[in-house]
């Protein structure tokens, strides 16, 4: 798991130096504002569309050979770039091509890396070892920003995008020496449990009320279901039938398009009403990476997060948010970030590892490939809304309207459980009553 740490942060620290180069390098070949924001969106784009059957991909082949394929195919792409930028022949077209390759393949790699990490430990491990992956992504995005500076400004554009090709290919060298925790314990001759024949749907649906075994704690198996019938359709439709899987969608959905879009909701607000420069929204980024790094530490912690601590995190992050949206000073709004920011980060860490946990180990690439589409389509569809929105109601207005929405929706749904569960609760108990005289 150290070395799994080590190597996803030298591939953060890349991936961060090439998307800030790429967007210096659009500038500089259309000098256009809108076609780097496409640039993004056309990298993004293949996670709507493919993200399922990407997932499908992840499950249906083992996990340490499709994640290093796919980090070493993502390498190819941004060697394959650096040479062009290093020779002249990049264009904006090509680097459009670019793009979009790099995003269908990070349709495969994403889960097939995110679920790689928490076989490297025992399932009560996996929240730590979640929030260690969020405290690494968080440092390699501040460090690669930074050093994409000093190598676009002192080595040229393309250096970044070789830099990262170095990266991804340090992750796929590292990853056949990696050792699941299931297959440490076998060669130790503890006891495991995770020697499971692939099942159904129907079968999984029936196991997930069975009783679990003692070895409980040890890590789900890493090998490749060979079902044939590992289809993205039944993926959506196991998706759809957990209830707190659709819960857990419905509430990150909310944060993600009333909340959360902080870079472009803060900005507005401290440049607009609070009257304060551009260093002063500079000074509240770094308040909101502080908070992030903080919750990342306070989520390691997490042993059993469920879709409720979930829920409470977004309504309590949502006030706060509409209480920043009342800030008369900018000494108040700094006050009220950090922990705005706090309670975001844990609740990304809760919400991650219930959904890389809650499924059946067979059915966790599918489950990720739904989630990856369900996130591309609110995260290109929620900075266009809450731009209509602070349109219409101003900074202040999109703040506290979007904080009691995402508060109210969330405490409703918790309502609604509490109700749904108490009459099913009911007949179950006078029946076991029953029985028991």
């Amino acid at each position: 798991m150290r070395w799994w740490s080590v190597a996803n942060l030298v591939s953060n620290a890349g991936t961060w130096m090439q998307l800030t180069a790429q967007n210096l390098l659009v500038l500089q070949l259309t000098g256009s504002a809108a076609a780097t924001g496409l640039s993004l969106s056309v990298q993004a784009g293949p996670g709507l569309l493919m993200g399922l059957f990407g997932g499908a991909v992840v499950d249906r082949w083992p996990r340490k050979v499709t994640a290093a394929v796919s980090q070493s195919m993502l390498g190819l792409v941004a060697f394959a770039t650096a040479f062009l930028v290093a020779t002249d022949q990049l264009n904006y077209g090509i680097l459009m091509a670019l793009s979009a390759v790099t995003g269908i393949i990070a349709t495969v790699d994403g889960p097939a890396t995110s679920l790689l990490g928490n076989d490297l430990v025992r399932k009560e491990d996996v929240p730590s070892a979640i929030a260690v992956g969020s405290l690494v992504h968080s440092v390699g995005r501040l460090g690669g920003t930074a050093l994409a500076g000093v190598a676009v400004g002192v080595l040229g554009t393309g250096a970044a995008y070789a830099a990262n090709g170095l990266s991804f290919l340090f992750v796929a060298a590292v990853i056949p020496f990696l050792r699941p925790v299931s297959q440490a314990l076998r060669s130790r001759g503890e006891a495991s449990d995770d020697r499971r024949a692939p099942v159904s749907l129907e079968k999984a649906a029936k196991a997930e009320n069975a009783p679990k075994p003692a070895a409980e704690s040890v890590a789900e198996p890493v090998e490749a279901d060979p079902e044939p019938a590992m289809t993205a359709r039944e993926g959506v439709a196991f998706f759809m039938r957990r209830p707190r899987l659709v819960a857990l969608a419905v509430i990150t959905g909310l944060s993600a398009i009333f909340g959360r879009n902080y870079q472009l909701t803060l900005a507005v607000l401290v440049t607009g009403p609070l009257s304060a420069g551009a260093g002063a929204f500079g000074t509240v980024s770094s308040v909101l990476a502080a908070g992030g790094i903080v919750g990342a530490i306070l989520a390691a912690r997490l042993r059993k997060p469920s879709v409720k601590l979930v829920g409470a995190l977004a309504a309590a992050g949502g006030l706060l948010q509409a209480v920043a949206g009342l800030s008369p000073s900018l000494i108040l709004l700094l006050v009220l970030v950090l922990p705005m920011s706090v309670v975001e980060s844990v609740s990304d860490t809760a919400g991650t590892t219930v959904l890389q946990t809650d499924p059946p180990a067979n059915m966790r690439g599918r489950v990720l490939g739904v989630w990856r589409s369900l996130s591309t389509g609110w995260g290109l569809v929620a900075p266009p809304l809450l731009g209509l929105l602070m349109e219409w109601a101003g900074a202040r207005g999109a703040l506290v309207a979007g904080g009691l929405i995402i508060a109210a929706v969330t405490g409703l749904g918790a309502v609604l459980h509490v109700r749904k569960g108490t009459i099913r609760t009911a007949p179950a108990t006078a029946a076991a009553y029953r029985t028991a005289a």
